[in-house]
């Protein structure tokens, strides 16, 4: 509890300090809100001239597209710490870290956090109320804990993968940029039914990047639709935790890179 209690007196602190300048910051999250919008307006601008994709309309998509991105930007605000993580090293920050009588995860974890993430939630938020309100989805208590659970579960699962890329740093001493294909492009991925791509593809993101997990199982049960993979539907409710079982994963993989850290030598 005590270290519950410090890590949101950390986030106060990062959040009091962003707002010390409104307009600048009123301006990033417009900004964020804006340029991301341009991104799913190239998605109805391909439903407006081809109408569905396979079965499946631009609500279906939004659905989609609304879940997977507010999962990320909440785990892109609270997980920034690591994934500027290499700065810590290469100036030799981390040895301080390891010194004080507090957790690395709790530390590295708190050492930044990006409100300005806002406006990319925001714009997913909106997203995820447009697409539901035109499909028309009986909103039962089930369903709504069930998308609730899918989006944390995505959180914890970008999460995970920012903390794999900072623990590559103990070897590299840089972040390597081969995970950004499987966040970024894990988004672009996530952001269409899994159903679309070739079965090789499907296997990697169901048992190696989880990310079907985490949006499209769910989705599925919430839509209430067949799933041409076969997928039990007991699965896809339970399916989120799997995001949560990827985190810890990349905790165990991060505590055996504390171990194995040699310092600056500075």
């Amino acid at each position: 509890m005590n270290a519950i209690k410090l890590y949101f007196k950390y986030i106060n602190l990062h959040v009091r300090g962003q707002l010390q300048y409104r307009a600048s910051f009123l301006i990033l999250n417009i900004g964020n809100l804006l340029v991301t919008f341009i991104d799913f307006i190239g998605i109805w601008v391909l439903f407006s001239r081809f109408g569905s994709l396979r079965d499946w309309n631009l609500w279906e998509i939004g659905l989609f597209y609304g879940m997977i991105n507010s999962g990320y930007a909440i785990s892109e605000a609270f997980g920034r710490g690591f994934d500027l993580f290499a700065y810590q090293v290469n100036t030799g920050e981390f040895d301080r870290t390891l010194l004080r009588p507090r957790t690395t995860v709790l530390q590295v974890l708190t050492h930044d956090f990006q409100l300005t993430r806002l406006g990319r939630l925001m714009q997913g938020l909106i997203i995820l109320i447009w697409a539901s309100i035109n499909l028309g989805i009986h909103w039962s208590t089930f369903k709504i804990l069930l998308l609730l659970f899918a989006v944390f579960g995505g959180v914890m699962l970008f999460t995970g993968l920012i903390v794999l890329q900072a623990t590559m740093c103990f070897w590299s001493t840089q972040s390597l940029e081969i995970i950004n294909s499987f966040t970024y492009g894990g988004i672009e991925t996530a952001q269409w039914p899994l159903a679309i791509y070739n079965r090789w593809f499907v296997k990697f993101f169901i048992f190696i990047i989880p990310l079907a997990c985490v949006n499209y199982f769910p989705v599925i049960a919430i839509l209430g639709k067949n799933d041409v993979l076969n997928s039990p539907v007991w699965f896809q409710w339970v399916s989120p935790l799997v995001g949560v079982l990827f985190l810890f994963l990349s905790i165990r993989v991060w505590e055996f890179g504390v171990k194995h850290y040699r310092s600056t030598g500075s």
